[in-house]
């Protein structure tokens, strides 16, 4: 599974979508952060992932 973190996922999200990035599912809010899978051009999947902040 690969992984892309960002410090801000609606702003990532949302410039992702408008570029054109197919995301397979809507984002979700789990207990370790909020999280979206999408494909790249070769059919790999990838998380969005913003990590839930510890502080």
């Amino acid at each position: 599974m690969l992984f892309l973190h960002t410090e801000d996922f609606a702003r990532d999200h949302a410039r992702m979508v408008a570029a054109g990035v197919r995301f397979l599912e809507e984002p979700r809010h789990e207990a370790y952060g909020s999280v979206a899978v999408f494909v790249d051009l070769y059919g790999n999947r990838w998380d969005l992932l913003q990590p839930r902040s510890t502080e």
